[in-house]
């Protein structure tokens, strides 16, 4: 099985680009950037509610078309999310509900924490359960 890197080094489009010297170099610049900021992004929003890692693994996954480092990154992440899964899985009902509970509250704390240092912005109904 070949690598993510070598597949899309071998597809025709990607082996026309290479063949062209600046053209090869910009791609991979452009690449760099895209990945970098995706990934960047993802590590900013990491404690805000959302798919903070999911957007840091995208990041990894643009850049490891071009990039080895990032390749093996991505390989490593997905080794231990997997490893991560698996323990979890094999844990009782309790401990995967005590698991969610307290991360349901970490994130919580952070939204509260966020709304309290910047302020409930002005768009949101006065019904909602927040101080302002």
């Amino acid at each position: 099985m070949h690598s993510l890197r070598e597949r899309v080094a071998r597809s025709r489009w990607r082996r026309r680009l290479a063949s062209r010297r600046t053209l090869d170099h910009g791609y991979r610049v452009c690449v760099g950037i895209v990945g970098g900021a995706i990934v960047a992004l993802g590590l900013v929003t990491i404690p805000l509610p959302g798919p903070g890692w999911l957007t840091v693994i995208a990041g990894l996954f643009v850049l490891a078309t071009e990039f080895l480092l990032a390749e093996r990154l991505l390989e490593f992440t997905k080794r231990h999310v997997k490893r991560w899964t698996d323990w979890v899985k094999g844990r009782p009902v309790w401990v995967r509900v005590l698991i969610g509970l307290a991360t349901a509250a970490f994130v919580y704390g952070i939204l509260v924490v966020t709304l309290h240092v910047t302020g409930v912005p002005g768009w949101v109904p006065g019904w909602v359960p927040l101080w302002r």
